[in-house]
């Protein structure tokens, strides 16, 4: 392979613990011929479903067991498992993507000077567009190995980034005939390179004496067998039908299930396996007398290339498969080689006459095919298009005072950007409603009825920042309520001290507005609200007082209210916020004070809830 000593970045379409694909059985290779390879696991094409929660629990184990994501997996080949929002297509979480999986990048290729590197992306996604922008790699190659918008109604939306990559892509790989008439529409740089085999392994399989797995062993023979995900796009009604109508015949399917296989699961000659290594493939497959592709037709596989044929083909075991285009594309190319079936009755009888079939020549034949379509073969060919463009690159190359030009326009479009978003920062913040929507749920207000005491929990600083603030609004509350009979008794809560202790200056207040001495009660020792409700509720306890109305800030309500009901959760509290608040006053916008406010109160519930307080 010419491609050695080179930074690789590989997006992938596909985690690294997935079923073994082409991905990476590149990246390995790339690796063990002297590369480095940062393996980036799939940032996905839409948003998740239910049965997508074991792949999500997957992910965040493989960021759990690396170093923010990162880890070694073998010399020279590092996998990143990123948490991103699973959103693909929104803005916001597009925004907010970037940020993550752009910094971490930077932030590891920095730490291990991965410098410029060669980015080979199976992902067309707006992210992936985003971080090229971002990391300006030295090449960009783009494997196509799917209509991806054809694989869901969601992933239709994929199309206009895919456009923008292809014409940004210096190499296009695709794996089909009818990927390439796709892709030529925007690329003349495009080349077609179908998933290949790992030859060598399967045949030192093939040619050693140890025997077939005990699974396969211990079912009636013949065995007609498939290698692969379960998934949606294998074709359950045929395959069910075909089996029905060959009960002498065990059908096997290796690998994960990946939709509902209910209806396979009506014959009793169907079986099973379940996932496994994918170095234990070769082994399963010698264990077939005929090997399966039954994929259904559909817009989506008519682009598809099916990974497991050359494997097949290296054990020497006759294929059946559905009628899909590049079956009959690689057929033309190797004359026949694949029995091809178009319907239940025609994949029955292929079954059939491909058991049956024991000629030395054909399968000589299948084995000789596999090897020309090596991976060694494939991954070579593609390190050559690589080198050559590279060089194409570098003779290109522009002067230093066309780098210098290309330099001050990024700084510019990046100060350019950064101050749009400041500026959209700051008009929502402070010239629109914004704020206090978002400080709205911290409101709680409710129609003062009887209760047993006005509790009044004072400020210190509070949301101002300055002693004594807010804390005449309070009493005023207090007041008003008493003078309208709700209660026969007030208590003031602070253990705030600003020359004076703040509980005396309250009381003293609401004395002089005609509140009786006698009616008052102090706590003069919480130091915050988790305090302040711990001892009131001591005071409460003692009188046998089970109903008070709870006065304070407009926005410290709702954390007064759950740490109430948490601390004391046998006193009913009744919310009555004070009706007016000078710190909380605003038209529209708010000032920076009024934001620090509120977003100290979120993180102030934030920490209670950490705490168990509320």
């Amino acid at each position: 392979m010419a491609l050695a000593r080179k930074d690789i970045l590989c997006i992938s379409s596909i985690d690294w613990d997935f079923i073994w694909q082409g991905h990476q059985e590149i990246m390995a290779t790339l690796a063990a011929a002297g590369n480095r390879v940062l393996f980036v696991e799939n940032t996905g094409v839409r948003r998740p479903r239910l049965s997508d929660l074991p792949r999500l629990r997957h992910r965040l184990r493989n960021w759990w067991r690396g170093v923010m994501g990162f880890r070694q997996e073998r010399e020279r080949l590092y996998v990143y498992s990123p948490l991103v929002l699973p959103f693909p297509y929104s803005r916001l979480a597009r925004w907010v993507n970037r940020r993550v999986l752009v910094r971490g990048l930077q932030r590891w290729m920095r730490a291990t000077g991965f410098a410029r590197p060669i980015v080979w992306t199976f992902l067309p996604t707006p992210l992936v567009t985003d971080v090229l922008r971002e990391l300006e790699p030295e090449l960009v190659i783009y494997y196509c190995i799917d209509d991806l918008s054809a694989s869901s109604p969601q992933a239709r939306r994929i199309g206009r980034s895919e456009e923008q990559l292809l014409r940004q892509a210096d190499l296009v790989f695709v794996t089909s005939a009818a990927l390439r008439e796709r892709v030529a529409r925007f690329t003349d740089r495009v080349h077609l390179f179908p998933f290949g085999v790992k030859y060598q392994a399967f045949e030192e399989v093939r040619v050693a004496d140890d025997g077939i797995p005990r699974e396969l062993q211990a079912l009636p023979r013949p065995v007609a067998g498939y290698v692969g995900g379960v998934h949606r796009w294998v074709d359950q009604d045929l395959l069910a039908t075909v089996a029905e109508s060959l009960p002498d015949v065990s059908f096997v399917l290796v690998g994960p299930e990946q939709t509902d296989v209910s209806t396979l699961r009506r014959p009793p000659n169907v079986h099973f396996i379940g996932a496994r290594p994918h170095p234990d493939v070769p082994r399963f497959i010698k264990g077939f007398d005929v090997a399966l592709v039954p994929y259904r037709v559909s817009d989506y596989t008519a682009s598809v290339y099916p990974t497991k044929l050359n494997e097949y083909l290296a054990m020497g075991v006759p294929v059946v498969a559905t009628d899909i285009p590049e079956i009959r594309r690689f057929n033309r190319d190797h004359g026949d080689v694949v029995a091809v079936a178009g319907d239940a009755d025609a994949f029955r009888h292929a079954v059939r006459a491909s058991i049956d079939d024991k000629s030395a020549d054909a399968e000589a034949r299948r084995i000789a095919i596999a090897k020309a379509n090596s991976w060694e073969a494939r991954i070579a060919a593609m390190g050559w298009l690589v080198e050559a463009a590279l060089a194409q690159k570098r003779t290109a190359a522009r002067t230093w005072e066309d780098s210098l030009r290309g330099l001050y326009r990024r700084t510019r479009r990046r100060l350019v950007r950064t101050v749009v978003i400041a500026a959209a920062v700051y008009l929502a913040i402070f010239e629109t409603p914004l704020l206090w929507m978002v400080g709205a749920p911290l409101r709680v207000a409710e129609p003062p009825r009887a209760a047993d005491a006005i509790v009044v929990f004072a400020g210190g600083v509070g949301e101002s920042g300055k002693a004594g603030g807010g804390y005449q609004e309070r009493v005023k509350e207090a007041i008003d309520l008493y003078r309208r009979g709700h209660a026969p008794a007030v208590i003031f809560s602070s253990g705030y001290v600003y020359a004076l202790k703040e509980a005396d200056v309250m009381r003293d207040l609401a004395i002089a507005n005609g509140i009786p001495a006698s009616a008052i009660l102090l706590e003069r020792n919480a130091a915050n609200t988790y305090q302040n409700v711990l001892f009131v509720r001591r005071m409460l306890d003692e009188r046998g007082w089970r109903r008070v109305l709870l006065v304070s800030s407009p926005y410290h309500m709702r954390r007064a209210v759950l740490t109430a009901r948490t601390v004391a959760p046998e006193i009913a509290v009744v919310a009555v916020p004070a009706s007016s608040s000078q710190f909380y006053a605003h038209h529209r916008g708010a000032t920076l004070d009024q934001v620090r406010g509120i977003l100290h109160e979120y993180a102030a519930i934030a920490a209670y809830w950490w705490r168990g307080w509320i």
